[in-house]
C-alpha cells in the first residue's frame, strides 16, 4: 500500500514539472529566421525607399512635367480664332449681325452700320490698304447691301487672297445671323489693290460671289493721319479683265504681276 503511494506521489511530481516546462517554453519568442534578422540590423538609411515618396509628382521626372506645362500653357495660347468665334455664337444663338460680332472679335469700339466704319475710324484706328491678320475688312455700300458690311481678317493667303471670318452673310445652306470662318475674298483689281473683292459663295471655296466695293482695312492700332491722296484705290476700282471667272486656285501659288501702285 505505501509502494502504491509512493508511485503515485512520483507520478504527480512529473505532471508538475512537465506542465511548469511547458509553459516556460511557451512564453519565449519563437525565434526568426536570418533573412529577417539581417533585415531588422540593417540600419535605416540602407532601407529601400518607395519611389512615390522618392518623386511625390509621379515617374516623371521634373524637366518632362516642365515641358507637358510648357506646351499646354503655348497651346492655350495658340488656340484658333474658331474658339473665339464658337463663343460668340454660343453666346447669340438666335444669330448675330455683322456688326456687333466685329466688335466682339476685336474689341475695336468703331459706331455706325459696317458701311460707316471706314470713316468713323478716322481718329481713332489706323487705315490702309493692305491686308493684315486681324485687320477689319470695310465693305462700301451698294445696291444690294445697303448698309455695307465689315468682317475681320483671319489669315493673309496670298497677294490677292485672304481668308475672313465674318457674321450675317447669307449664302446657299447659311442662314442669316450664322458666322462663318474660313471665308476666302480674291482681290480682282486691276491694281491689286484691293478695291475690288469677290467673296465665297456658301461652304465652297471655289465658288465665288458678285464684286463687292472695298473700301480698305482698318488696323487695331492708333490712327497713323491716314490721308487720301489722287493715288489712294477708291472703292469699286477698275477691275482684271477675268474677274468674273477667277476662282482661288487661280491665284494660288504664283507671283504677282499686277502690284499696287507706290504711294507719294
Amino acid at each position: 500500500m505505501m509502494k502504491t503511494g509512493r508511485l503515485v506521489a512520483t507520478a504527480f511530481v512529473a505532471l508538475g514539472f512537465s506542465l511548469v516546462s511547458g509553459h516556460s517554453m511557451a512564453s519565449q519568442p519563437s525565434p526568426q529566421p536570418a533573412a529577417q534578422r539581417q533585415q531588422a540590423a540593417k540600419p535605416a538609411a540602407a532601407r529601400p525607399v518607395n519611389q512615390a515618396q522618392a518623386n511625390p509628382q509621379g515617374s516623371r521626372p521634373a524637366a518632362v512635367q516642365a515641358q507637358r506645362v510648357s506646351t499646354n500653357q503655348a497651346a492655350q495660347r495658340a488656340r484658333p480664332q474658331q474658339t473665339q468665334a464658337q463663343r460668340i455664337a454660343h453666346a447669340n444663338p438666335g444669330g448675330i449681325s455683322c456688326v456687333p460680332y466685329v466688335r466682339q472679335a476685336t474689341g475695336m469700339a468703331i459706331r455706325g452700320n459696317g458701311g460707316d466704319w471706314w470713316h468713323n475710324a478716322t481718329g481713332l484706328y489706323a487705315r490702309g490698304h493692305a491686308p493684315e491678320a486681324g485687320a477689319i475688312l470695310a465693305f462700301a455700300r451698294t445696291g444690294q447691301m445697303r448698309s455695307g458690311h465689315v468682317a475681320v481678317v483671319q489669315e493673309v493667303i496670298s497677294a490677292r487672297e485672304i481668308l475672313i471670318h465674318h457674321a450675317n452673310w447669307s449664302g446657299p445652306g447659311i442662314r442669316r445671323g450664322s458666322i462663318m470662318q474660313d471665308v476666302s475674298v480674291i482681290d480682282v483689281s486691276l491694281n491689286n489693290d484691293w478695291s475690288s473683292v469677290r467673296v465665297q459663295v456658301g461652304r465652297d471655296q471655289e465658288s465665288l460671289g458678285r464684286i463687292y466695293p472695298i473700301q480698305g482695312f482698318i488696323y487695331d492700332r492708333p490712327d497713323n493721319g491716314y490721308m487720301r491722296t489722287a493715288a489712294t484705290p477708291r472703292p469699286g476700282g477698275p477691275v482684271l479683265a477675268n474677274a468674273r471667272s477667277l476662282r482661288p486656285h487661280d491665284v494660288r501659288g504664283f507671283e504677282e504681276v499686277a502690284q499696287a501702285q507706290p504711294r507719294r
